[in-house]
């Protein structure tokens, strides 16, 4: 994947102002995991003791938005890969990044979508092998970092931000705090703490409501997000301001828990490219997007998130397990 131009100036940039100081991120797998085929995904067990095949599979979507939402929305895909495993599938409704990937790591989640800054810990740390991603049906995907404010907030540019509140969502998000940092600190030359106050709203519904609702002057979010709490009436159009816009990133990314007895995760794979799009809530939910998001296709971590990595790079972003 070609670096985009943001990123490629961001970084670059990242670079010369913090010189040798920042400590740069060596993507690497949890030592109890393997990776012998180099796709730096943590390979199945060969013991075939150590490989699970629950009754029940655990599937998660990442927590960005409300919760009993989309259990909703994902109520006709889950049925769907109900019948393709011949399992039973129970919606899992996390509440933060972290709850999902101790969940995955502890083994009490086997199928999920990772958004994509926890998409490298995910993969490091708990086990995660990520291998599907949305897209419109000519295959265009991604989506763009934003940072929004509201009118009248006297913030028309990013400089204006300098003395005031920002919201992010979480510090493993990657539109939501690693992207718009590391621009902020190698482009406008601003640290947080010191020539801003940081907030962490937990979510990117959070920070867009409170930018809409004027308790944020400003924030960094995905605008995916955005773009569908707009469509769902959550938010109205003109209740924010966007002030800046990065290029493409991949999106949220979908896959399973390494350690599923391989015949039952490649029945995880033909659930989702065998899924019918056609009139479901999760067409309705995510056709949305900009560009639309109206299937899954294939995708691998080490090639589709080499453009992740090298944020983290710049962010000096460990992934070492706790």
């Amino acid at each position: 994947m070609t670096l985009p131009r943001f990123l490629a100036r961001t970084l670059m940039l990242a670079a010369m102002c913090l010189g040798p100081s920042i400590a740069h991120a060596d993507f690497k797998l949890d030592p109890r995991f393997t990776d012998a085929n180099g796709d730096m995904v943590a390979d199945a067990p060969t013991d075939p003791s150590k490989q699970i095949d629950p009754d029940t599979l655990i599937f998660s979507y990442t927590p960005v938005e409300d919760p009993a939402v989309y259990a909703k929305v994902w109520q006709e895909f889950t049925d769907h890969l109900a019948k393709v495993t011949g399992k039973k599938v129970q919606f899992f409704p996390v509440q933060s990044n972290a709850a999902q990937l101790e969940a995955m790591r502890a083994g009490r989640l086997h199928v999920a979508g990772f958004n994509t800054g926890s998409n490298p810990i995910a993969v490091a740390c708990s086990g995660f092998v990520p291998f599907a991603m949305m897209a419109s049906k000519d295959g265009a995907y991604g989506y763009e970092m934003e940072i929004i404010t509201y009118p009248g907030s006297g913030i028309t540019k990013v400089e204006d931000i300098k003395g005031k509140k920002m919201a992010f969502t979480s510090e493993t998000s990657n539109s939501g705090y690693k992207a718009p940092s590391a621009l902020l600190r190698s482009q406008f030359g601003m640290e947080a703490g010191k020539d801003y106050e940081p907030a962490f709203s937990g979510k990117h519904d959070n920070s867009i409501i409170g930018v809409a609702n004027k308790d944020y002057p400003a924030a960094a979010v995905a605008n995916s997000v955005m773009k569908r709490m707009i469509a769902r009436g959550v938010i109205k159009p003109e209740q924010v301001v966007t002030i800046y816009k990065s290029q493409t990133f991949p999106t949220t990314g979908y896959g399973y828990a390494y350690n599923l007895k391989p015949e039952l995760a490649a029945k995880v794979k033909e659930a989702f490219f065998s899924f019918n799009w056609d009139g479901t809530a999760l067409l309705k939910e995510f056709q949305s997007a900009e560009p639309p998001q109206e299937k899954f296709i294939s995708i691998t971590f080490k090639e589709t998130w080499a453009v992740v990595r090298q944020v983290d790079d710049a962010m000096g972003v460990s992934y070492a397990c706790k």
